[in-house]
Parts: structure tokens; sequence; C-alpha cells
């Protein structure tokens, strides 16, 4: 892809030709801007390249055009020790705009892929697994309404060796040429076919390259204003975009290995566990799991227990016997409740990558990225399109983090219909348990059905055989608090050993 450089009608500018129909399209872009802001449009901007083809200058171009509280520059380095102890697309998921907004990176997600491939010494099949994420993160956001602008900044080796020599000579800029960029000036060779390959996979029609010659810096600025408005146009006036380069395709969405559950009316609920085995069983099995969450941190692997079930079921319960067996200094109880309006801003899995474990440390959810498919389907808060391509976004998000590292465990809580209609009367017929009952859980028991329908379906299309669901008879709270523990211990220790 590399040496099908794409070709502009803008010949090689000179500074004072440049500044002519530079100025004409900074015009159009501020005025792009603010159709941005209004149509809610959420832009990423991302500059790939080698070292000194000039990034930091188009980008400061570019930003110049802009309003700075409607823009955030990312410059993607090396990951941190806290940064590397979490799922690798974890920092990028972190800095997508809000809607109306722009983020602009320079370098991104792809520093992961190259140079890490060469430097890191990654086998192939871990390049791959890279691409493939950074694939579905771009088709996930374009599936939501992002607008994703990839531009690759394409010089020689000779031109990068000239430029290196030049910045080396003033004492004012010999700090920007690391041992590192001259390293692997003298290697080009090697990553011009590793970019090459991985600008080809990951040249999507939801996502495409722009590869500039980036030899005249006055005709990679126009080239660059260009691209960003042609896009922003098509976006806006619901165009194809015949920006990038050919091929341009859309990647197969995998298909992944389910672990097939039975609906909801066949799972029996009459089991129960008398107090005295309870009491006995809930000490030995806390025991066990305090062990295992010390061998979790010695062993640096980190878990996400998911906790979804019918109102009343029992979830804090279940959540808080766990607790109590945890040291507090390597969990994390995260709360979820109807998206605050900065979170309705941006795609919907945004705000739980922001609450994900660091490596040897485990985060419970009480409700889930779940609540796409269930209330927001039964309660129409979500179009149909949307919901119905969340059951394949979910299985992706899970097998990112289950191939970053992450055990994925998820508990479904069930009960029936007259034992909720119990646990509600007694909660508003007790004083301290009154809070816990709102007009909204009496409205949900009003749609029971649609709900059911609506579980049975999410149990059948996100039960993956990489995060299979458990579900839980918890009409006995007892046993539902039992088999959850034993579930969970023999989990944890069959991933530990496999880690081993």
């Amino acid at each position: 892809m590399l040496d099908r450089i794409i070709q502009t009608d803008i010949p090689t500018l000179e500074k004072e030709t440049y500044k002519a129909q530079a100025e004409t399209l900074k015009t159009r872009l501020k005025a792009l801007e603010q159709e941005i802001k209004e149509k809610k449009l959420p832009v990423i901007i991302l500059f790939e390249g080698w070292g000194a083809s000039g990034k930091g200058y188009v980008i400061g171009k570019t930003i110049n055009c802009l309003d700075p509280r409607s823009y955030k520059v990312y410059s993607t380095v090396k990951a941190s020790e806290e940064e590397s102890r979490l799922p690798l697309m974890h920092r990028f998921w972190k800095n997508i705009p809000e809607k109306g907004k722009l983020s602009i990176f320079d370098r991104s997600w792809y520093q992961e892929i190259v140079p890490a491939s060469l430097e890191e010494k990654l086998k192939d099949e871990e390049v791959l697994d890279r691409m493939n994420m950074a694939n579905v993160f771009e088709r996930q956001l374009t599936d939501d309404g992002y607008l994703i602008i990839k531009f690759f900044l394409q010089i020689d080796r000779q031109e990068q060796k000239r430029r290196f020599k030049k910045l080396l000579d003033s004492k004012d800029t010999n700090w920007r040429v690391s041992d590192l960029d001259l390293k692997r000036n003298r290697s080009y060779d090697q990553y011009f076919v590793e970019y090459d390959k991985m600008l080809e996979y990951t040249n999507t029609d939801y996502a495409p390259w722009t590869v500039i010659d980036s030899s005249n810096k006055y005709r990679t600025v126009c080239e660059v204003f260009k691209t960003i408005i042609t896009a922003i146009d098509d976006r806006l006036l619901n165009r194809s975009s015949e920006i990038g380069e050919e091929p341009k395709r859309r990647i197969p969405k995998e298909i992944f290995t389910m672990a097939t559950k039975p609906p909801l009316n066949l799972i029996k609920l009459d089991k129960t566990l008398s107090e005295d085995i309870y009491t006995e069983e809930l000490k030995k099995q806390q025991k066990r799991l305090s062990k295992l969450h010390q061998r979790l941190y010695a062993s640096q692997l980190p878990v996400v227990i998911c906790f979804e079930g019918w109102d009343a079921a029992g979830k804090g319960g279940t959540i808080r016997r766990i607790a109590s067996a945890l040291d507090p200094r390597g969990f994390e109880a995260v709360p979820i409740a109807a998206p605050a309006p900065y979170e309705l801003n941006r795609h919907y899995l945004w705000r739980f990558w922001q609450h994900l474990p660091k490596t040897g440390h485990i985060v419970i959810f009480d409700r889930t990225w779940y609540g796409r498919v269930l209330v927001e389907r039964v309660e129409e808060l979500t179009d149909e399109k949307r919901w119905r391509a969340a059951y394949q976004e979910i299985n992706e998000f899970e097998n990112t983090l289950f191939e970053s590292g992450v055990l994925v465990l998820k508990f479904w809580l069930h009960i029936d219909s007259d034992e909720q209609l119990r646990r509600f009367n007694d909660r508003m017929n007790t004083p301290e348990k009154r809070w816990k009952i709102t007009d909204e859980d009496w409205r949900n028991r009003d749609k029971w059905e649609q709900y059911e329908t609506a579980i049975n379906d999410m149990l059948q299309k996100t039960s993956t055989d990489f995060a299979p669901w458990h579900i839980i008879e918890n009409n006995d709270k007892k046993f539902g608090r039992i088999r959850t523990l034993n579930i969970l211990n023999d989990t944890l220790e069959m991933w530990i050993e496999k880690h081993r």
C-alpha cells in the first residue's frame, strides 16, 4: 500500500501558493466545525507515519483552524507501567470524543501493532490479534456514528535521514531525535514491510487509510485539509466517501462458539439450603475465595465479574458475600445506573472501559453493558438496529478482554414472578428496605414477559465459550449465594492453573 501513495491534484507547492490555497481550505474547515457541533458528529482524526514525516507540523496547522474547546489532542507514546496493566485498547477507548467534538491522535493504537511487532518481537498471531482489535474498535465506533479519518505520512529512507540530520545539527532540535529513531531509520526496509501489512489489513470501508507523500510539508497540509473536509462533508450529507485507497473492505464479523443455555421457563427454582449448611458452606467458600484472590494478585491476573438478574433477585446480597472475602485493596464494586448525559454522548461501551481491572485486581459490576439488550430494548430507549447490533459488539468486547488476559464471569440471578412479588411486598412493608423499591420496579414487573423474551435472547446470543452465562437459581438466596461462590471459586482456580 505504501508504494501506491494517494495521488493529489495539488502540485508541489511553494510557500506563497500554499498560503493562498490553505486559507481557502481553513475557512471551509472552520465552517464545518460548527456543523459538527450542531449535528453532534463525533470525529476521530489520527496521524501515523515515519519519524520526522511532519505529523506534529500538520497537527499544529490543523488545530489552528479549530476552536480549542471543540477538540483534544492525544500524543501516543509507549504505554506506562500503569497502562500496561490494563487491557490493550483501554487507553484509546478512554479518549474517544463526545458527540460534536474531535479527538486528534498524534500516533494511535497502531503503535501497538507497528513498531511493536518488531521491537517487542511479537508473534505473527499476536500481531494479527492486535490488528483485529483495531478493526473491531473502529467498526464499533463507526457503526455508532463516529467518523474516523486515518492518515499515514510517507517519506523515503533518505528523506528521513536528511531530516534527522537537520534536527541533530541544531542544539534547539537535537533532543527530538532519539537513538531509537536512528535505529528505525537503519532498519527502514523492515519497518516498511510491517507498515505495509498493517495498512493493507486495516484499510476498511468504514475507516480507510489516506497515505500521503509528505516530502513537501506545504502540499501535505493542503492534502490533509482537503481529505478532512471531504470526509466530513460526505458524512454530513450522507454520501459515500471517496477518500482513501482501494481496496476498501468490510472485515467479516467473527462467529463465536456459543455455550447453549436453556430458556428461563425450563429452569427449576425449587432448590433450597438449610441455615446450618448455608452458614458452614459460606464460611468455607469465602475462605477459599480469599486465598484465590491472593493467588490472582501474585499471578497478576485480572478478573471481571458481572451480575445481572430480575429486580429483587438478590444481586446486592450476593455481591456483599463475595466482597467480604476479598482484600479491599484489590477489588472494586461498580453499580451501574442509567447513563449520565456525558456518557450518553459517547459509545455505550465507553463507560464500562473506564472501570476495567488492573492485573491482579477484580472488578464486580452490579448490572452491566447488557442493559443495551435488556432495559434499552424493552423500554425502546435504543432503536432496534442498534440493540440488535449490540449482541455482536458485546461478544467482541468480552473477547477483546479475554484476548487481553481478563477473565470474564457472568451470572444471571433467576427468580420467578411470585417470588419477586413476595420480595417487593416485603420491601414495601419494611421501612429500612423501602428505599430499594421504586415505581420503575413495578413498571418493569408489568413487562415481565417482554423482559423474559429479551433475557432468553441475551442468554442464547451472548453465552460464548470464553464468557458463558451462569444461571443461578435464586428463589432461595442461601442456595444461590453458595452456588455462585462455588462457580466463582472453581473458575478462578482453573484460570490460575491455566496461567501457571
